[in-house]
């Protein structure tokens, strides 16, 4: 049996206002040797659960389509803090995803990539080995 890569310290925030979503990908992350993982179910619990940490999150996999506030919204929201970690995002359509990934980058934020959902292992397991590099870089960087 494949042994899952060691994740361990990798902190994963969900944003997705669908249950069943969140807890795929929650499963496909443990799957992932990640151990350290939060949800929310929108944009405004998203930043409500950010307020509460101590440290950021490495990695925020979000969805665009949610009612309260959409990921869209919860970007440029996000893109006013000093969130220093990486974005996935994910949804069911293509034109949405372009347009998020537009925003994400003229926004400043680390886009390590958008996806249609449903969000399947090896791109997971993908962004998940960029986060990781991507933080070492960073902490060579700022030491």
């Amino acid at each position: 049996m494949e042994q899952a890569p060691s994740n361990t310290a990798t902190t994963v925030l969900v944003v997705d206002d669908d249950e069943f979503s969140r807890d795929v990908i929650t499963e496909m992350l443990r799957a992932q040797g990640v151990t350290n993982m939060l949800v929310a179910d929108g944009g405004l619990s998203a930043l409500r659960v950010l307020a509460g940490m101590k440290r950021l999150p490495d990695l925020m996999i979000c969805d665009i389509f949610m009612p309260d506030m959409d990921g869209i919204e919860f970007m440029s929201a996000l893109a006013k803090q000093p969130y220093t970690g990486s974005i996935v995002l994910i949804s069911g359509s293509i034109e949405t995803l372009s347009m998020a990934r537009d925003l994400a980058v003229a926004e400043g934020i680390k886009l390590l990539g958008s996806f249609t959902k449903p969000l399947n292992q090896s791109a997971l397991a993908s962004v998940l080995q960029m986060s990781l590099v991507q933080r070492a870089v960073s902490v060579m960087d700022n030491p």
